[in-house]
């Protein structure tokens, strides 16, 4: 399961941060205004450095044993998109987020889930293999 995972995950970081560095303003529909200032524009095109980064950590780590490297690129990647997905819960419920960020929190959440159930299963495999070597 964390292979699929790590790859949709790598590619879904990929395109973000593409979108930030290339087309800021139009990724940023209804949150970023027409004439963002240069040093909005600044900010985000830096922000789309860090999702490409992750990016291409979760590709490398698509075929790495489930070990401590995978154990814990899975766990970096739940508590990032959990914490992504409680901003989008707390931007949906309270009508401060854009339209689109209901579209988001699904998607979000669904990658926390997938990333806790992968975790959760990482952990019992290695669990099970220091028994059975121990």
């Amino acid at each position: 399961m964390s292979k699929p995972l790590l790859i949709v995950a790598a590619a879904y970081l990929a395109v973000i941060g593409l979108a930030l560095l290339i087309v800021p303003v139009q990724f940023g529909v209804d949150a970023v205004p027409e004439d963002a200032s240069a040093e909005l524009i600044a900010l985000l095109r830096l922000l789309g450095g860090p999702f490409l980064g992750i990016a291409v950590l979760n590709w490398m780590s698509r075929d790495a044993a489930p070990a401590t490297i995978r154990n814990t690129v899975i766990l970096a990647n739940l508590v990032g998109f959990a914490t992504v997905a409680l901003n989008d819960v707390w931007g949906v419920f309270s009508g401060d987020a854009r339209d689109l960020a209901k579209m988001f929190l699904v998607v979000h959440l669904a990658f926390t889930v997938a990333f806790a159930v992968a975790w959760v299963r990482a952990r019992g495999t290695a669990t099970d293999s220091a028994i059975r070597h121990g």
